[in-house]
């Protein structure tokens, strides 16, 4: 083979990689603008009104994650199953995007913490990496990241809209999910400086209840959650 066909072959190849790399960029961009539509959906939490309406608005984001696995569905066609890697930081941010707002919904339903194998479900993809597209565990937590700095906004927002109890309980989940990512051993610089940040929504948390807690606000809402159980 002569140099001129020998490039001429690379240039193929690159040709071709690149064609993989703009069909899934149309797919995550796709995504991106559901993932854009289910937040500006949740926001509205963040309002007075808001908190009536939580069951609906988690109802409506379920519905709109029916799009998303529609859309995973595609972006699993758009390369080679076993060069996940590969292309792996083409849908990163949007997938850990994608966690957070399931996070976010199954912790306004339940107040609990939703697994890597429910968030998978969730958006139609696999827990295991060896059964294909996957969600990556450093993504999962990201994304659980997001979720803490989400419900520190919650929990200011909360005192505001005059609601004194959702502020303690989400300080005991808060508190007791830094507990748990203190059992992990983070190598991933980028997920790590996300983790550090993990103690300042610890901080500003702690600070609402305190409030609370001075102006005897805390007592109120303590009653109030034994009168509701």
């Amino acid at each position: 083979m002569s140099v001129s066909e020998m490039f001429a072959a690379l240039q193929g190849a690159l040709g071709q990689d690149q064609d993989i790399r703009e069909e899934i960029r149309k797919v995550v961009q796709a995504l991106e603008q559901t993932a854009r539509e289910i937040l500006t959906l949740l926001q509205g939490v963040h309002q007075g009104p808001g908190f009536q309406n939580i069951p609906k608005k988690c109802q409506k984001a379920r519905e709109h994650f029916g799009t998303v696995r529609t859309q995973m569905e595609s972006l699993k066609t758009k390369f080679p199953a076993d060069q996940y890697y590969r292309f792996h930081e083409h849908w990163r941010f949007v997938l850990q995007r994608l966690v957070f707002l399931a996070a976010f919904v199954v912790y306004l339903e339940s107040e609990t913490l939703v697994t890597r194998e429910a968030v998978a479900e969730i958006l139609g993809i696999e827990a295991d990496r060896e059964r294909g597209f996957h969600l990556d565990i450093e993504d999962y937590l990201s994304g659980v990241l997001t979720l803490a700095s989400e419900l520190a906004r919650l929990a200011v927002n909360s005192v505001t809209a005059g609601d004194y109890s959702r502020p303690l309980r989400i300080s005991a989940f808060i508190n007791e999910l830094d507990s748990g990512f203190r059992l992990l051993n983070l190598k991933n610089d980028s997920l790590r400086k996300r983790y550090d940040g993990l103690k300042y929504d610890v901080k500003k948390i702690e600070e609402v209840v305190y409030d609370l807690s001075i102006r005897g606000l805390n007592k109120e809402a303590t009653v109030g959650a034994g009168g509701e159980k």
